[in-house]
């Protein structure tokens, strides 16, 4: 069902890679909202995926960029405002990934030049974003920023790795550079602590489906799709949260305040 929450905005969306990804699905909810968008991912990201379908889909333009690169930012935040006639009203940075995890390499064992362009691709990667933004003044008033983020910012899920360190590092930069949008900007900066959720890049990361099941169990609501966050980042892009900012707020069932349950419980209670 669509509300018409976004008509009149425009923004850029990052990390679309199939129709598996969190961006991928927010894509298609904004567009059914009525806001226009400029999609994009890296270079290598676009090989791999089907970007080409989405944006033939929301009629949308592609504009290759590494999150990574400031040349590639500036590029894509001045062609963005090209392509979409003025400034910008929505983000989502929905990028993430580590070479430890995919090289199968343990917390305890890094291989440090991994850990360090995984946290520049996972993490710094916003700053870059939201510094481009700023510095081209390139957002309208009551502008809204998402960033992805997950549970293992604040608690030990072993296996998950440095992508941990990653993602607690992408909520702090949300919180100080949001300080700065909104004072001086009107811009909002948030981040959505997602359930786990089978996309491409979310496999990736060992025991997986280990991770999925025990959320389920846990969170009294079960665990949220990748449509539930694309719901909630267009509730987020749109006027009805103008004032809600530096927040890391979680879209998980309520795995996130729940101790235990009874569904867990039961896995350890001996029977008599």
């Amino acid at each position: 069902m669509s509300y018409n929450l976004l008509a009149g905005k425009k923004g850029i969306i990052f990390g679309a890679l199939d129709e598996n990804s969190i961006a991928w699905k927010t894509a298609e909810r904004v567009h059914e909202e009525g806001g226009q968008f400029v999609l994009t991912n890296a270079p290598i990201a676009m090989r791999m995926g089907q970007i080409n379908q989405l944006a033939e889909k929301t009629n949308s333009q592609i504009i290759p960029a590494d999150a990574t690169s400031l040349e590639d930012l500036e590029k894509l935040v001045d062609g963005a405002m090209e392509a979409l006639g003025g400034k910008i009203d929505f983000v989502l940075h929905s990028i993430g990934m580590s070479v430890n995890v995919r090289k199968g390499k343990a917390y305890t064992d890094q291989k440090y030049d991994w850990t360090h362009k995984g946290w520049d691709v996972s993490a710094l990667s916003f700053h870059k974003v939201m510094q481009t933004l700023y510095k081209k003044d390139a957002m309208n008033e009551w502008g809204s920023i998402v960033a992805l983020s997950y549970m293992a910012a604040q608690r030990v899920f072993p296996d998950y790795n440095d992508m941990a360190d990653n993602k607690a590092y992408l909520e702090s930069i949300a919180r100080s550079f949001g300080y700065f949008f909104g004072k001086d900007k009107k811009v909002r900066v948030n981040t959505i602590s997602q359930s786990p959720t089978p996309t491409t890049a979310g496999q990736g990361v060992k025991g997986f489906d280990g991770f999925i099941a025990y959320a389920e169990k846990m969170s009294p609501l079960g665990n949220a799709t990748a449509m539930d966050c694309a719901n909630y980042t267009v509730s987020l892009f749109s006027d009805l949260t103008k004032r809600v900012t530096l927040q890391n707020l979680y879209n998980d069932g309520g795995f996130s305040n729940t101790g235990v349950s009874n569904e867990v419980m039961e896995a350890f209670i001996k029977e008599e």
